[in-house]
């Protein structure tokens, strides 16, 4: 539980590089106690981003290189079982330029659900003036300025096939705010043609040169997109970000002009969460092509903001038509199975070929009958999502499960179908796919959180219990307890374990009542639902003098021998 503690802060132990003279962040596996396990400002709730990053620039990151090496490839660290390294001591990620903790870390409410990143009403009223053409992706559209000046990314529903990519992107994008990920604002509006105009000076690339972009370049991508019988075109309005674009973020390494970014990024929680949520959401199109970088000023520096801009391949469409059947079972290339499948001339059936979906256009191919959590693939094994470990699911997990149906239906119906079924799919299809993330994770490691103690009592919650998708433990709860001695990492027994059959466990007599003592108490379940329950999570207190604060949660071991940041 030593890893963010020990990477980020200025108590990090050093070593000077001769050559170099560059002070070198280490992380040590835990051995000797050497220093305090637990510092005084433990748990961190946010990561420390203290150097100013106004010197990156736009990069190129070579999406087919970066999709090739990725699939053919394991790039990052090679090392196998390595533990998240930008944890707190209570196994959490605080909030940082690349997440904020929302739903599960505290209440989300329905109107925070429906209205997401958005922080306005959309567009303003009136004409569109084009500034930029598309220039990625399939979908038809192009960057306007309304009349305020706020600047927009439209993108429009392809012709012949209404709703439903707008809609998921729609959906998907409150989902993953709530999720804790930067997100663009998001509104779902209309638009019609006579109300969009070309600006002064702006150009396409055409055959490899550069010529006007024109009035009948507009109509061009509008005859590629969906009218409605008004006459009017069905809009996805996402808003200019603030601060400089500077490209985006692979899944691997770092980016090596930032300074505040030092932690690889396939060991970074929430971008490994990413294989639980993007299941969830089928969102098999993660890759660097649909992340962006922006340099923003915070606090009197510059630092990046790192987003995940495009979450729109989700659910059972991709932007032109229908998902394909295979996507989210298979990786473009597999090997043998895709060799199989060659020689048998497609003949070698596969178990999604044989799913039964409830299809609706306005939803596309999104079931949750074949889902299963641990065999869900995007469409490439990107780096963070392959060295996803337990613990790393089960934080995952708890947020996925925090979505009420509730929550989920409010996000659904932000998507504007106009059928009532494809709404009440696509919402059904999302929770029976939530329960299966419970059931899935829930059982591998120990899931006791949101743990207290006030000096007369240790409460706790099961939150795969409290799901209703598990029986109590039938022995119910176990607690063995010690005095910890933060300096030496001793720890000494204090009278016999006590036992509950709910989540409340009274402590033995001797607990300490010094200001600054630590307490250790390893809870488990008796005769549990599954047998990882009976694997005790340690938890550590402090007395801060007016009271017991949590700041330690061990649930898995420390892992295999971690990594060093090199220098920037």
């Amino acid at each position: 539980m030593q890893m963010f503690s020990t990477t980020f802060r200025s108590r990090t132990f050093l070593c000077v590089v001769a050559t170099a003279a560059a002070l070198v962040f280490v992380n040590i596996a835990p051995q000797a106690q050497s220093r305090p396990k637990f510092y005084s400002d433990d748990p961190l709730t946010r990561e420390p981003e203290t150097q100013d990053a106004s010197k990156v620039q736009d990069w190129d990151i070579g999406l087919i290189a970066d999709l090739t090496l990725n699939l053919f490839s394991k790039p990052g660290d090679p090392t196998p079982g390595v533990r998240a390294q930008n944890i707190n001591t209570i196994d959490e990620v605080p909030d940082s330029s690349w997440f904020t903790n929302r739903i599960y870390s505290r209440p989300v409410t329905i109107d925070e659900i429906t209205r997401g990143p958005n922080v306005s009403d959309g567009p303003a009223p009136g004409k569109w003036t084009v500034i930029r053409p598309k220039t990625a992706g399939t979908a038809p559209g192009f960057t306007v300025r309304d009349e305020k000046g706020n600047v927009w990314f439209i993108s429009m529903d392809a012709r012949d096939y209404p709703i439903a990519a707008t809609a998921a992107i729609a959906v998907a994008t409150r989902l993953f705010w709530a999720l804790g990920y930067n997100q663009i604002e998001t509104h779902l509006t209309t638009v019609r043609p006579e109300n969009v105009v070309v600006g002064e000076g702006v150009t396409i690339d055409s055959h490899g040169r550069r010529r006007r972009f024109t009035s009948q370049d507009v109509k061009e991508v509008f005859a590629r997109a969906n009218r409605s019988a008004d006459g009017s075109y069905r809009v996805i309005a996402q808003r200019g970000l603030e601060g400089k674009v500077v490209g985006g973020f692979k899944y691997y390494g770092t980016r090596p002009d930032d300074p505040n970014d030092i932690i690889p990024h396939e060991h970074r929680r929430e971008l490994r969460a990413l294989q639980v949520f993007g299941g969830w959401t089928n969102l098999v199109d993660i890759k660097a092509g649909n992340t962006l970088d922006t340099v923003v000023a915070e606090k009197g520096r510059s630092v990046v903001r790192h987003y995940l801009q495009d979450v729109g391949s989700t659910f059972g469409t991709g932007s032109l038509n229908p998902r394909q059947g295979e996507e989210g079972y298979e990786y473009l290339y597999e090997g043998d199975r895709s060799a199989a499948r060659f020689f048998t001339m497609s003949f070698w059936i596969q178990p999604w070929q044989t799913i039964d979906y409830d299809e609706h256009p306005e939803v596309g191919l999104f079931s949750a009958a074949a889902y299963e959590p641990e065999e869900w693939k995007p469409r490439v094994p990107v780096a963070a999502l392959t060295r996803i470990q337990p613990d790393d699911e089960l934080w995952a997990a708890l947020r996925v499960m925090a979505f009420t149906d509730e929550h989920i239906r409010a996000a659904v119906k932000t998507g504007g179908f106009t059928d009532p079924a494809a709404e009440k799919l696509l919402a059904d299809v999302l929770i029976a796919r939530r329960n299966k993330i419970g059931l899935t994770y829930f059982a591998k490691v120990n899931p006791l959180t949101r743990f207290a103690f006030d000096g007369s009592a240790l409460t706790f919650e099961n939150p795969a219990v409290r799901s209703g998708l598990f029986d109590p433990p039938k022995g119910g709860y176990t607690a063995t307890w010690a005095r910890f001695d933060n300096n030496t990492g001793e720890a000494q027994p204090i009278g016999a374990a006590t036992t509950g059959t709910s989540e409340r466990l009274q402590p033995p007599a001797g607990i300490p009542t010094g200001s600054g003592t630590y307490l250790k108490v390893s809870i488990a379940a008796v005769e549990p639902a599954s047998p990882a329950w009976a694997k005790p999570v340690d938890v550590y207190f402090r007395n801060a003098g007016n009271g017991w604060q949590l700041v330690g949660v061990e649930r898995v071991p420390a892992g295999p021998a971690p990594f060093s940041v090199k220098p920037k």
